[in-house]
């Protein structure tokens, strides 16, 4: 009994201990080179990279000086994204949004006065903490879009890094009593437009016939139909009525062109491909479905719609007249269109 009572008060403890110091645990699990982590009670995500932010660096000499301030730095004002910002950072942290005992940083969005009334600014931000002692720049994010507006100018996080981090100098952060902090600014315009494909089954005019006369006049080669339009591109049909050199009869399907005013997008094609037979209903018939590239000529379908011997023998019914005939039965195929989003 005791020793159950003293495994519980040791586990009570140890997670305490987790609990009170997962912050630091997170980021050091970074700086140790275990790539990104998240601490998913503030869905914040930290991660060390080497690049450094595109939009604006500070770096404070003598930190010492300021070190346990209340009030803020703030930074000039600088230019991003087509507006004026400045940084706003807190060396004791910023006690009104989480801040105790850690560093706090916030991008604010300066020269409202001639934005429209009821303005929206929607920005995807990173903030940043320069570790001198690997090159890189910790970079802090929570994946979330800012939306900057009249009642919330500046925002940013106000538990950047830990100070117990960032202040311990075998860390990296504080190096020659320097720090150095940035941000990334990149405005989040919604899309006015989206892609939207639709596919297709009922389709008019979806069957096309080929017929190939003057059979036993014809080349050891593959021949080529004339095109014909479904969806809003242009097909045609391919065989090598001779034979593939293994005994059977191909036929397949190409994509070709498009319509003048298409989007000109990968087209999903399903087809029936069928060799018709002239005497009875009992026509060769093979489904093929793919996605067709955007370039012409890419064609797909089977390589055995029926045996070269099959199809020479009269009474089977296939060639009649010295002529035969495949048809295509487009099922289903992909439209593409930009509409509203």
């Amino acid at each position: 009994m005791d020793n159950q009572k003293w495994r519980l008060g040791f586990i009570s403890l140890a997670f305490l201990f987790i609990t009170s110091s997962s912050a630091a645990f997170l980021i050091e699990q970074v700086t140790q080179g275990r790539g990104a982590e998240s601490d998913s009670s503030l869905g914040v995500t930290r991660v060390l990279r080497d690049e450094r932010p595109s939009s604006k660096i500070v770096t404070i000499t003598s930190f010492s000086v300021i070190k346990g301030r209340e009030e803020p730095y703030k930074s000039s004002v600088f230019e991003a994204a087509g507006y004026k910002w400045r940084l706003v950072l807190y060396v004791n942290g910023n006690q009104n949004d989480g801040g105790k005992d850690h560093i706090s940083l916030y991008v604010r969005l300066e020269d409202t006065e001639s934005l429209p009334k009821d303005w929206e600014v929607n920005v995807d931000l990173k903030l940043f903490v320069y570790n001198g002692k690997q090159s890189k720049y910790l970079t802090v994010t929570d994946g979330l879009v800012k939306r900057y507006s009249d009642e919330k100018k500046e925002l940013g996080y106000g538990q950047l890094i830990p100070q117990s981090m960032f202040y311990n100098t075998n860390e990296g952060y504080i190096e020659h009593d320097t720090g150095s902090f940035g941000a990334e600014i990149f405005i989040v315009k919604p899309a006015q437009k989206q892609e939207k494909v639709t596919f297709l089954s009922k389709l008019p005019n979806n069957v096309f016939t080929w017929k190939m006369r003057h059979f036993s006049t014809l080349e050891d080669k593959a021949y080529h139909s004339d095109e014909f339009l479904v969806g809003d591109r242009y097909w045609r049909l391919g065989s090598r009525p001779k034979g593939d050199g293994e005994g059977s009869v191909p036929l397949y399907l190409f994509a070709q062109g498009y319509m003048a005013d298409a989007v000109k997008t990968n087209t999903w094609g399903a087809v029936n491909l069928r060799l018709k037979n002239q005497r009875t209903s009992n026509h060769k018939q093979r489904y093929s479905a793919a996605w067709y590239p955007i370039g012409r000529g890419y064609g797909v379908g089977v390589d055995n719609i029926i045996s070269y011997s099959e199809l020479k023998d009269p009474s089977n019914g296939y060639l009649v007249d010295d002529t035969i005939i495949f048809e295509a039965e487009m099922v289903k195929v992909s439209v593409t269109n930009i509409v509203p989003a």
